[in-house]
C-alpha cells in the first residue's frame, strides 16, 4: 500500500522542515523526486541524503514567486504526477504593523508562489493521465491567529485555491486537497524561539507545545504520512478536501 512507484513527484521547499520530510518520504515509497527550492544546496542536500538510500531525486533552482522561473523549472522536469505547493514563509503581526511591504512578501511566496505552480504544473497533468495536488495550508485557515493576520491571509487564500482547484479539474483526473498543520516542530520554529526568545528557550518551546490541546508539536515525518496518503492511490476517492492535523486545535482548543 502507499506505494509511489513509477510516480514523478515536484516537491517545493523541500530543502528542510516538512518538505524535507515529505521528499524523503515519498522517495523512500518509489517515486522520483523534484526538490524545487530558491535555497539550492539545501535541495542538493536532501537529494544526496535520498540517492545515498537507493532513492532517486534532483534538485531544482527557483523562486517560486517568479512564475517564469517555475515554468522554465517545470519544463525541464518534463511529467508531473505529483504537485506538492510546500514553499512558504511567516510573520508575526497584525494589521497595523503589517507594513505593505511584508504583506506583499508574503502574498508573493505563499499564495503566488503556489499559483505559479499550478499554473506551470496542471496544464503538464492535464496532457498525461492527471495527477494529484496537495497544498499546504494551515489551521489559520479555519482559525484565528494572534498576531497572524498576513500568514493567516496567504493560508486562506491557499485552502480557497485548493476547493478551486478540486472542482475545475474534477474532469481532468486531477485531485486536489489540503493539508492544515498546527505547529510542526522544524528547524525554523527553533530559530525562531532562539532569535526572539533568547535565555528562554526551554521555557517557550513548552508554552507553544501546550498551545496544541494533545499537548505537544508535531513532528514533520507525521505531516508527511499524511501527505503520502493524499497523493497515493488509495485515496483516489478524495478531492476537494482539507484535513488539519492540529493535535486537536480547531476542534478541541475551548
Amino acid at each position: 500500500m502507499f506505494s509511489l512507484e513509477n510516480k514523478i513527484a515536484v516537491i517545493t521547499g523541500g530543502g528542510s522542515g516538512i518538505g524535507k520530510a515529505i521528499a524523503l518520504l515519498f522517495a523512500r515509497q518509489g517515486a522520483t523526486v523534484y526538490i524545487v527550492e530558491l535555497n539550492l544546496e539545501a535541495a542538493q542536500q536532501v537529494a544526496t541524503e535520498i540517492k545515498q538510500t537507493g532513492g532517486n531525486a534532483h534538485a531544482v533552482a527557483a523562486d517560486v514567486s517568479d512564475q517564469q522561473a517555475v515554468v522554465n523549472a517545470f519544463k525541464q522536469i518534463g511529467r508531473i504526477d505529483i504537485l506538492v505547493n510546500n514553499a512558504g514563509i511567516a510573520h508575526v503581526g497584525n494589521v497595523e504593523n503589517t507594513a505593505a511591504a511584508d504583506f506583499d512578501r508574503v502574498y508573493n511566496v505563499n499564495v503566488k508562489g503556489a499559483y505559479n505552480c499550478l499554473y506551470a504544473a496542471i496544464p503538464v497533468m492535464k496532457q498525461g493521465n492527471g495527477g494529484v495536488i496537495l497544498n499546504m495550508a494551515s489551521i489559520a485557515s479555519h482559525v484565528g491567529i494572534t498576531d497572524r493576520f498576513a500568514y493567516s491571509m496567504s493560508k486562506g487564500a491557499i485552502y480557497a485555491m485548493s476547493m478551486s482547484v478540486a472542482r475545475d479539474y474534477l474532469h481532468s483526473n486531477i485531485r486536489c486537497n489540503s493539508i492544515s498543520p498546527a505547529r510542526v516542530h522544524t528547524p525554523f520554529v527553533d530559530g525562531f524561539i532562539t532569535k526572539n526568545y533568547p535565555g528562554q528557550e526551554d521555557e517557550i518551546f513548552a508554552k507553544l507545545s501546550k498551545s496544541q490541546p494533545i499537548g505537544r508539536m508535531a513532528e514533520p515525518e507525521e505531516v508527511a504520512s499524511l501527505a503520502l496518503y493524499l497523493c497515493s492511490d488509495e485515496s483516489g476517492f478524495i478531492t476537494g478536501a482539507d484535513y488539519p492535523i492540529d493535535g486537536g486545535f480547531i476542534k478541541l482548543n475551548n
